[in-house]
Parts: structure tokens; C-alpha cells; sequence
């Protein structure tokens, strides 16, 4: 159903009422998820360009420079409240949506990475939630040849009713064989090639901006589409190969609203009209109305537009593939979407109005000024314990479990593997490549959303760093409960602006992504966590320079960069503790920019064997992951105030380095806040601070941090 103003506005603008059809049109086109009525203001905020961005936001994907002629497609979407009603299919599909925007670049998909966010596992349906929708993410990427290469799993009770599925693609293509979702030329052919259009789907993007209810599960299946991996393969193969050969001069992906989407949007960016014949559509049900046929989001579809001349060897590729394509339309200068069915029109509106007409929500928003209390619990008895504990929690825990599942190597690109800070794919030669990262605090981001929008920035560019990559762009999935709300919508805008700063502070174009509001639900009366999730990109120029992630050799100096603050608030530690509304939570470092480029500077000099980025659980947890064969001796003494503060403190921008020649590299590290805290050896980590003295065995940290799968085992 139409919003009352809405209808007003279009009745006006139409001088009629407008159609079932075109209600239907209006309904997912003007929907939050498709049309960004709600945010679009704040999004204009982001840096969107620099020396590398070809496209950047408003196509189906970014295209970013690399090097020799080559170019990244990138990026980035949500598929929640699918996820929820339907997990297998609804993060299959997340999968299959997103690797399709890619191919319609003419990009190759190289690599997915699948930030996830749950409730507690304790929880029976939070369990069921998380088996299956890593399941449907590893059966599709597995079954079409993508690798997923990084990842992220995160539990907050906030999740337990509208879990956030969100998945990033990257492809690889050449400068001059990019196409986009831009029309080109009336009386140009429009053709549907893929699998045929059934009632899975119906009006997801209308669904996607709904709050989730107790009926859900029942009641919106139908909005859940159903995958077909092993025909979204023929799509990849077809569809490129027809580029390749120059055949397709504009191509979408039926995603969002479906055929009325693709198509509508297609022509209005060329500022062009459309003129759709529906019966040409192919069905999987003969019984379905034009209504159905134009929303439906039935998966694996291209709309591809074509020259006339060039239409049969189009339809020759598709029959090679064994897929069905149609030709379904034509470009029209007359800038109108034209349905037509059964010889009787269906649907006339004036494209630019669909497309762009949705009048913006003036969304009100309210600050919360919250005192923070500085109050500390307890000093900890037992430090050693109050580490396992953390290691431990789900969010720190290891994910061998998920990524063991993914078929991380074909390809045959997945340099630096799935379990680190970032994920590393040989890229045009053996001796340069892509890093990746993604991910977000949302505990950092509800206590802070400003700081916290720049933290998922400054955490995914340490992540990078580890490997010695310069970060040159990244997309984001905005995933927020209901902008309505003014404290929601509020949180939404700090977090964004937290996000184009950083960015802007460090080079880093913003080039897409989406975003996902009213991820609310009824069942349990609350919002999410504000989940400002980002993937990040960045080009490794030295394959042969990365440090490994553990100790690597006896002897070696460790060196802490970055400055320790007193900053545990939001943390892993207090919450573990029940201590959620104390403490300052992390903020904005100085000299970030600084900080950086130096850090990239010193990782690629070489003589750096080990690198990690300190985030979840502080520099207690940072070490433990770094005891592989060798472990090590630290002292971190007089650095804060108590013990526990040190340890656990989740700052920003810090990093744990190890080196045979510690002189070169501090005197590199000139000018920024470092530490010489220790050495390594042995096959145990040993912490000292102050008078106290912890020291735990590499068994015992690996048992600590298979609590996952122990807990999905059982």
C-alpha cells in the first residue's frame, strides 16, 4: 500500500489515479531501499572521487583504477530481513545479487567478503540463524567459483530479532571493456536473458523497508527470493562473454524492484524511455499478472540493452549457455515507462518522475548528550583468567568454523587466506595484489556514532596496513533501525559523518554501497545496534613483503604503535563484565594521517617479520593471536594507570610489529607514538605489568578460542 502522500503526489502528477501496476512500481521504486529518501542528504557528505575512481557511487558497482589497464569492480549490499525470514536462501541470494552487479560492469567476480552480525549463540534460533546463513553463503559462492577471502562475525543481543547480513564483491576488468547501467540509444533493443520470472521476490525492496514482525517468517516468504547457483554461472559466463565481444552497450541486474527497476532506472540515467512488451517475458508461471511480473525479483536476470544489429549473436551466446533470452523492449526517446500486456497498457508514467521523484523524508533527529561515567569496576583478581574469558567470547573467538566452510582457493589468487587482519589476492602478476577487510564495531558505534563511524575506517586501514597495502577506496552498508526515529536517525548521521571524515582524513574515496534502515523488530521491541559495516580495498605493490600475522622467529624485537588511552568503554572487557554504560569508548586519534602513512612506509621497508592490528580485546588479545610456534616476553609496565586498563583498552590505530632490527625501524617510526615492550621466543606469551606476572601456554589459547566451534559442535 501506497503512503497517503505519496498517492497524492502521484495522482497529481499522473491527473489520474494511477494504476495497480504502477502502484506496484511506485511501492519498490520510491521505497527507502531503492530511492535513499530518507538519507540521500547525508550520503552527499561522503568524498566520492580521487586519482583512482572511474565510476564511483550510482551504478550497480564502483570502478576503481589498478594498475596497466586493469580496473577493480567493487561492491557492496544487505540482505537482512531476507536472512531472517528464510537464512539459507535470503544470504544465498545476498551472494547472488551482489555478484551480479559486478558481472554487469564487465567485471569478473574475483573474491566476496560477508560481514555477519547475530545475536548471542547461546540462543537456540540465533544458532539456527548463523548455521544456515553461512551455509547459503558457502553453497552459492562455492557453487559459482567466487572464494570468499575475508569475513566477519559479530553477536550483540540487539541482533537476535533482524540479524544484518551484508556481502562485498570485487571483480577484475580491462579499462576499455567497462560497461554501465546507462541507456545509450532509442530504438536500441532491451533483452531479458537468464532464469525465468516466478512470485520469489515479490516486492522485496518494499519488504527490505519494513520492520520486522512475529509474522514475518510465515508471512514474507514469498518475499525471500530462491537461488540458482549453477544458473547464475551461465549468467557470469554469458554475460561477459557478450561484452567481451562489444555486443552489450548497457546492462543491469535485477535486483531491487525487479524488472521495473532494472529497466526504468536503465533509461532514466540515460534520459531516455522504455517501452516494455511483459508477454515477452519468460514465466516459470503462466499465471502471473503484469504486476507480479514487473516486481517479481526472481533471481539470476540480466537486462542488457543491445544494438539492433547485434541482437541474434546476443541470443546466440544465451542459447551457448543453454539460458532463455527475450528481447522485451525497446529504448524510446520519448522519456516515458511504457508497459504493455496483452496489447492493453499497463503502466505510462513519466520515467524521470519514477525514478527520481521520491519526495525526500525530512527526517528529524535529536542528540543524545550522555555524561560518560568513568567509574571502574573491580581490578581483576585474576588477570590470566579475565583473558581466556575474552578470548573466548564469540567476537574474539576463532572463525575457523565459518571459513573452513568457504572454498577460499579457487581462483587460484587467495594469497593471504581467510583468519587474518586481511584477506591478500594475487592480482595481474605474481608480485602485486589486493588486500581486503571489512567489518564495524557496533558497540563502539552505539556508544559513540561519530567516533565510531571513523573507527570502522581507521580499524579496516590498520587491517590493510598489517599487510603493507595503501587503502585507495572503499563501500559501506549503513544497516540502521528505523530513521523515523530521530535518536535512530540521528545515531545514522553521526555515524556517516564519523565515516566521511576519516575517509576524507585519509584519502579514501567512499564509492558505494547501500543503505539498510528499519532493521527493527516487534518480537523483541528494539533496534540494532547501529552497524555502520564497511569493506575496503587496498593495493599491494610487494607480494614478497607481507608479514605473517604470528611471531615468526626467536630473538625478534615487539614494538607497540600507536598511543594506549584509557579508553574501555563499549569494550569487549566491560561487557563481558555486565559493565555496559561505563567508560569512554575510543576516539578519533591525533596525528591518524601521520600515523598511517608511516605505518605503510615501515611494512614495506621490509624489515618487518609480523604485524597486527589491536582492536576486539585490546593488546592482551592481540598478542595471544600472534603465538603461533613462537611465543613471547612483554613488558608493558607503567603504561596506564591499572593493569586491566592496559590490556584491554581498545584505542585506535595501534598495531603490534616484530623486526630483527629494531634501531631501523623506531628510527622510522620517528614521530609517532611507539614502544619497545619486548622479545620474542619461546613457546609461551609471558606479560608483565607492574608487579604482576601472567603466562599462558599456546595450548591454552587455542583452546580459549575455539569456543565457537565447540559451541555450534555440540
Amino acid at each position: 500500500m501506497l503512503p497517503e502522500n505519496d498517492l497524492k503526489i502521484i495522482t497529481e502528477t499522473l491527473g489520474r489515479e494511477p494504476t495497480e501496476v504502477e502502484q506496484g512500481c511506485f511501492l519498490n521504486l520510491w521505497s527507502e531501499h531503492c530511492s535513499y529518501r530518507s538519507s540521500a542528504s547525508v550520503l552527499k557528505t561522503f568524498p566520492t572521487t580521487g586519482e583512482r575512481v572511474i565510476i564511483g557511487p550510482g551504478d550497480d558497482a564502483a570502478i576503481v583504477r589498478l594498475e596497466n589497464g586493469w580496473v577493480l569492480a567493487i561492491g557492496m549490499e544487505s540482505h537482512n530481513h531476507p536472512s531472517y525470514v528464510d537464512p539459507y536462501n535470503g544470504a544465498a541470494t545476498g551472494v547472488g545479487g551482489i555478484v551480479r552487479d559486478i558481472i554487469s560492469m564487465g567485471a569478473k567476480p574475483i573474491a566476496l567478503m560477508d560481514p555477519l552480525y547475530f545475536g548471542p549463540l547461546d540462543n537456540e534460533k540465533n544458532r539456527y540463524l548463523f548455521e544456515h546463513v553461512i551455509m547459503g553463503i558457502a553453497g552459492y559462492g562455492n557453487c559459482i567459483g567466487v572464494p570468499v577471502v575475508r569475513g566477519e562475525a559479530y553477536f550483540h543481543e540487539s541482533f537476535s530479532g533482524n540479524p544484518l547480513v551484508n556481502v562485498v564483491c570485487v571483480g577484475l576488468a580491462r579499462e576499455d571493456k567497462i560497461v554501465t547501467a546507462t541507456a545509450q540509444k532509442a530504438g536500441n533493443k532491451v533483452i531479458l536473458m537468464g532464469s525465468s520470472t516466478g512470485r520469489d521476490g515479490m516486492g522485496g525492496a518494499s519488504f527490505a523497508s519494513r520492520d520486522l514482525s512475529e509474522e514475518s517468517e510465515s508471512q514474507e516468504r514469498h518475499s525471500v527470493q530462491i537461488g540458482d547457483p549453477f544458473t547464475e554461472k551461465l549468467v557470469m559466463d554469458a554475460t561477459l562473454e557478450a561484452i567481451d565481444q562489444g555486443l552489450v552497450l548497457a546492462c543491469r541486474d535485477l535486483g531491487a524492484a525487479g524488472l521495473s527497476g532494472a529497466s526504468s532506472e536503465m533509461a532514466a540515467k540515460g534520459e531516455l524511455g522504455i517501452h516494455i512488451i511483459a508477454d515477452k517475458v519468460h514465466l516459470r508461471d503462466d499465471t502471473l499478472t503484469p504486476f507480479e511480473i514487473l516486481i517479481s525479483e526472481s533471481q539470476e536476470r540480466m537486462v542488457l540493452e543491445v544494438e539492433p544489429g547485434n541482437v541474434d549473436d546476443v541470443l546466440a551466446i544465451a542459447q551457448k549457455y543453454d539460458l532463455i533470452a527475450n528481447v522485451i523492449g525497446e529504448l524510446t526517446q520519448k522519456t516515458q515507462f511504457l508497459v504493455e500486456y496483452k496489447g492493453e497498457v499497463v503502466a505510462d508514467i513519466p520515467i524521470l518522475f519514477l525514478c527520481g521523484g521520491a519526495p525526500a523524508a525530512e527526517a528529524e533527529s535529536i542528540s543524545e548528550q550522555v555524561q560518560p561515567n568513568t567509574s571502574k569496576p573491580p581490578i581483576p583478581t585474576d588477570l590470566k583468567r579475565s583473558i581466556i574469558n575474552l578470548l573466548s567470547s564469540p567476537n574474539i573467538a576463532s572463525k575457523e568454523w565459518v571459513y573452513r566452510q568457504y572454498d577460499h582457493e579457487v581462483q587460484v589468487r587467495t594469497q593471504v587466506k581467510p583468519g587474518h587482519d586481511a584477506g591478500v589476492l594475487r592480482i595481474i602478476n605474481d608480485s602485486q595484489g589486493l588486500a581486503l577487510s571489512c567489518g564495524c564495531n557496533p558497540a563502539h558505534v552505539e556508544a559513540d556514532p561519530y567516533s565510531g563511524g571513523a573507527g570502522a575506517v581507521i580499524e579496516n586501514v590498520m587491517n590493510l596496513i598489517t599487510v603493507g597495502a595503501r587503502p585507495i577506496a572503499l563501500v559501506d552498508c549503513l544497516n540502521f533501525g528505523n530513521p523515523e526515529r530521530p535518536e535512530i536517525f540521528e545515531q545514522f548521521k553521526q555515524a556517516a559523518l564519523g565515516i566521511g571524515d576519516a575517509a576524507r582524513t585519509l584519502g579514501i574515496p567512499v564509492v558505494g554501497g547501500n543503505v539498510s534502515f528499519y532493521n527493527e523488530s516487534d518480537e523483541f521491541g528494539t533496534a540494532i545496534a547501529p552497524t555502520p559495516s564497511i569493506g575496503m580495498v587496498g593495493w599491494v605493490d610487494d607480494l614478497g613483503r607481507i608479514p605473517g600475522s604470528t611471531f615468526q622467529q626467536t630473538g625478534e624485537t615487539v614494538i607497540l604503535v600507536g598511543a594506549t588511552k584509557d579508553e574501555l568503554g563499549s569494550s569487549e572487557y566491560y561487557s563481558l563484565l555486565g559493565e555496559k554504560d561505563i567508560g569512554i569508548p575510543p576516539s578519533v586519534p591525533e596525528q591518524l594521517e601521520r600515523t598511517v602513512n608511516t605505518l605503510i612506509s615501515v611494512i614495506r621497508s621490509g624489515h618487518i617479520t609480523s604485524a597486527h592490528d589491536i582492536s576486539h580485546g585490546g593488546l592482551a588479545v592481540a598478542l595471544c593471536e600472534m603465538v603461533g610456534q613462537v611465543g613471547a616476553e612483554v613488558d608493558i609496565s607503567g603504561m596506564l594507570g591499572r593493569p586491566d586498563d592496559t590490556l584491554f583498552s581498545e584505542s585506535l590505530a595501534r598495531m603490534l610489529i616484530t623486526t630483527p632490527k629494531p634501531q631501523q625501524v623506531l628510527d622510522l617510526l620517528s614521530g609517532i607514538h611507539c614502544k619497545q615492550i619486548g622479545t620474542t621466543g619461546g613457546q609461551d606469551l609471558i606479560i608483565r605489568c607492574d608487579n604482576e606476572e601472567v603466562k599462558l601456554t599456546r595450548v591454552e589459547i587455542e583452546e580459549a578460542r575455539e569456543s565457537i566451534s565447540h559451541m555450534m559442535m555440540d
